[in-house]
């Protein structure tokens, strides 16, 4: 009996979804008929003006005579080149993460007093509400890390004393605990996944004083705990370049919205923790990767460059790889010549393959680089300027780190904590005005039918 209601539900939910794809579809020339900036993007591309910040800058073309040209990109943490950030704490020798956490919190960079002071506060607000673990997380695994990092940032809400309390100091309170937690957050849900989906043994650490959150983010998702300096100082090169990048993006937004409402900080987290999932935002790190594990077994030479260009210009026509005809890693909303986080990233990342033995994989992945601008303006007969973006290499970085890909997204948002967190409290300390944009109804009025005679 359970099976046959099954098999009529799906039919009936199969029949309902037919009628609304019939009824719902909306045809594109209605958006530019009434002038919508879809995406929330003007008809050049750019981005439509919703707001003001202090945080994050992105610049990757300069306008002209209301034309767009093509420049190197440059992103900013409050007015400092990120660039001339990472050279500074690199050339010192020092991890850069918690530095840029201050820097996006508190605008300002920190004295050595200062860090110290702040390394302390991050060591005591990195250990876990008693019986989070077992309560939030292992009481209800997910097969998905991002998922369950969001449900473990709302949860904080039940374990917090105050989570209503939007005052500056409560929210900058409750902001540094969840950067914080968030390695141990992740690394507890990963280990909740591999135990109860993959059938392998539980092994839990424990956040451990002293250690960054680059650091402590290795120490609790390896096994032995065990861990290379040049690992760590990686690891937390990338979480630097991921921990911002403007107000605009899908997730900073999103997060924007959410606390212009009013609504707790927790729940505006977990939003920005939702739409960074998606494969349009941080979730393409991920698709990078498969679409290279597809190439990389599809290529026999791998420095053939034909044959490179060949298997991309299949991905294109959608005829290999997930059917989208992107070339993930490739192109940006807003960078053009350059994105100087990918950059920033290939600076470093050669040494680093060569001695993990990747130095084959790591020329392939510039091959593409190389390659796939020609391939896509050819497809989509266009003139448009490409380049790499930071999930080419991210993924690649990762890979060398031996990060299971499954913690990709889930890395990326253990960086962006910190940006999320510094628009919330601007946000909320500056706006005073929920976000509402329109949508113009085209349906056209019609009477109400009574039942009998539909």
């Amino acid at each position: 009996m359970d099976a046959i209601n099954c098999t009529r539900s799906d039919e009936n939910l199969a029949a309902l979804c037919s009628m609304y794809a019939a009824g719902n579809h909306i045809d594109t020339k209605g958006y530019r008929r009434h002038e919508v900036k879809r995406g929330l993007r003007n008809a050049d591309g750019t981005g439509v003006l919703a707001g003001l910040t202090q945080i994050g800058n992105v610049l990757g073309y300069y306008v002209q005579d209301g034309e767009r040209y093509p420049m190197p990109g440059r992103l900013f943490f409050r007015g400092i080149n990120v660039e001339e950030l990472v050279n500074g704490f690199m050339s010192e020798d020092r991890f850069g993460y918690e530095e840029t956490v201050y820097l996006l919190l508190f605008g300002e960079l920190p004295t050595e007093a200062q860090m110290q002071a702040f390394h302390d506060i991050m060591d005591e607000y990195r250990e876990m509400p008693r019986r989070f673990t077992e309560d939030m997380i292992l009481a209800a695994p997910s097969r998905d890390v991002m998922n369950k990092l969001a449900r473990s940032v709302m949860a904080m809400y039940s374990y917090d004393p105050d989570p209503e309390n939007n005052s500056y100091t409560e929210q900058m309170r409750k902001a540094l605990h969840l950067i914080a937690r968030c390695p141990t957050l992740v690394a507890h849900a990963f280990a909740a996944k591999k135990h109860y989906y993959d059938n392998e043994s539980l092994v839990l650490h424990r956040p451990k004083a002293g250690l960054t959150i680059a650091e402590n983010f290795l120490h609790a998702v390896r096994p032995d705990n065990q861990f290379t300096k040049e690992e760590a100082r990686l690891l937390d090169l990338c979480m630097v370049l991921h921990a911002e990048h403007g107000g605009g993006n899908n997730s900073a937004f999103a997060c924007r919205v959410l606390s212009s409402s009013g609504t707790d900080i927790y729940s505006s987290i977990a939003a920005a923790v939702g739409s960074l999932k998606g494969p349009r935002h941080g979730g393409a790190n991920m698709k990078v990767m498969e679409q290279f594990d597809m190439l990389e077994a599809r290529i026999r030479d791998w420095k053939d460059e034909d044959e490179i260009s060949a298997n991309l210009r299949l991905i294109a026509n959608k005829e290999i790889g997930d059917g989208s005809g992107l070339i993930y890693g490739v192109g940006h909303a807003i960078y053009t010549l350059s994105d100087p986080r990918a950059v920033l990233l290939k600076r470093f990342v050669r040494s680093v393959a060569e001695s993990k033995g990747m130095t084959d994989e790591l020329d392939l992945f510039e091959a593409v680089e190389r390659l796939a601008p020609a391939v896509l303006n050819s497809h989509r007969d266009e003139n448009r300027v490409y380049c790499a973006n930071v999930d080419m290499y991210s993924g690649l970085v990762y890979k060398m780190l031996g990060i299971p890909v499954e913690l990709y997204t889930p890395l990326f948002a253990m960086a962006r904590m910190a940006g999320w967190c510094a628009h919330r409290i601007e946000e909320i300390c500056n706006a005073n005005k929920i976000i509402r944009p329109a949508y113009k109804n085209i349906t056209k009025a019609r009477p109400f039918t009574p039942l009998s005679e539909r």
